[in-house]
């Protein structure tokens, strides 16, 4: 039998009062804010950032590729489900999907911010907004919220008060402001994520090495979107955390997922060879089993990812719609599965749509 669908990675489209409407207020001036630019159109306006955030892209889901442009989109333009969760109920239905994992739009962006103080502002300010949000209909708005990772001991309060607001996961910035992730000094944080029940959520474009500086055409740019997210994951295996956190479960978001086996035959050729002199952290294990059993990815659009299902986990690979950002698959997403999922048996099937999800999340 089909189980239900459940998107493991969509978003939010935060409206203008986000964050103005409940930051700190030695911050409130200098919050994130939308402006009307009559040729840009609708942006967000970040202090300390040269360029604003357009919102074009961040809500073209369903556009005919033609159709997609950065500027000169309007916020009562965009899909109002990305604000309103009684709108957002439509959309899933519209979708076939019953449930969704949600993410923040803007807050990506905010995640590489320089200042830390102004980036915990503003995290503490969207996780009071995603908490009303999903509130709404919690079966079906499953909310993560933001920490800045100004240092461990504040990250795992930060972890306490999104568990008190119903929130069942935590996106995590790329680059914390201690050390790096596999630093002993994150112990403490990654135990209490596990005791929480926090999955740590690693986004597309949200650290360092997410940029869009490429050699070649532009669209080559849309070609590296995934490193970012590789090299996080990469830290985590080689550094031992999961050696020393065998509970810990982390999520690649939005980087797909066809690219894992390689991935993991490539580490276990790194360190099977070359571990002597490029050394890691303590290991008992080969780098693919840590992988294999504390990694889990989203993907929407990658066929791929349904083929190489042996060559990994399949309890660790979870679609997702992306609804409402420009490379959604939805209001198509039924059939796209249709065609990917051709030659998977219903189990399986069940596995990367509903059960992966619902086991992560304790849904």
């Amino acid at each position: 039998m089909q189980k239900p669908i459940i998107s493991a990675d969509s978003h939010i489209t935060e409206p203008a009062g986000t964050y103005v409407d409940r930051i700190d207020h030695k911050y409130k001036d200098v919050a994130p804010h939308m402006v009307r630019d009559p040729k840009l159109g609708d942006i967000f306006v970040i202090k300390d950032l040269e360029r604003p955030i357009p919102m074009g892209l961040v809500a073209a889901a369903g556009k005919d590729a033609k159709e997609l442009a950065i500027f000169g989109v309007k916020f009562e333009e965009l899909h109002r489900g990305g604000w309103d969760p009684e709108a957002r109920m439509a959309d899933q239905d519209r979708d076939g999907v019953s449930a969704e994992v949600i993410y923040p739009t803007v807050g990506m962006m905010l995640c590489n911010h320089p200042d830390f103080d102004y980036k915990k502002a503003c995290f503490d300010a969207y996780n009071l907004w995603i908490g009303e949000y999903c509130a709404a209909h919690p079966d079906r708005l499953i909310g993560c919220g933001q920490t800045a990772m100004r240092s461990p001991a504040e990250g795992i309060e930060d972890l306490r008060k999104m568990k008190a607001l119903g929130l069942k996961g935590v996106m995590m910035p790329g680059n914390p402001q201690v050390e790096d992730y596999d630093s002993p000094a994150y112990d403490d944080f990654f135990r209490a994520a596990i005791d929480l029940q926090l999955p740590l959520s690693f986004h597309i474009l949200t650290s360092s090495a997410d940029n869009f500086k490429t050699r070649g055409p532009k669209m080559n740019s849309f070609m590296a979107i995934i490193r970012g997210c590789q090299d996080i994951i990469g830290t985590f295996v080689l550094g031992g955390v999961f050696e020393r956190h065998p509970k810990l479960k982390v999520v690649c978001v939005e980087a797909d997922a066809g690219w894992v086996p390689h991935y993991m035959y490539r580490m276990d050729h790194a360190y099977d060879r070359h571990r002597y002199w490029l050394p890691a952290g303590t290991l008992t294990k080969m780098p693919s089993e840590y992988f294999r059993e504390n990694v889990y990815t989203t993907f929407q659009d990658d066929y791929v990812a349904f083929q190489v299902k042996d060559l990994c986990n399949i309890h660790r690979l979870m679609w997702a719609n992306d609804f409402p950002h420009s490379d959604s698959t939805w209001p198509w997403s039924q059939d796209v599965l249709k065609k990917q999922t051709e030659g998977l048996t219903q189990d399986e099937k069940n596995l990367i749509l509903h059960d992966n999800v619902a086991e992560l999340y304790h849904l």
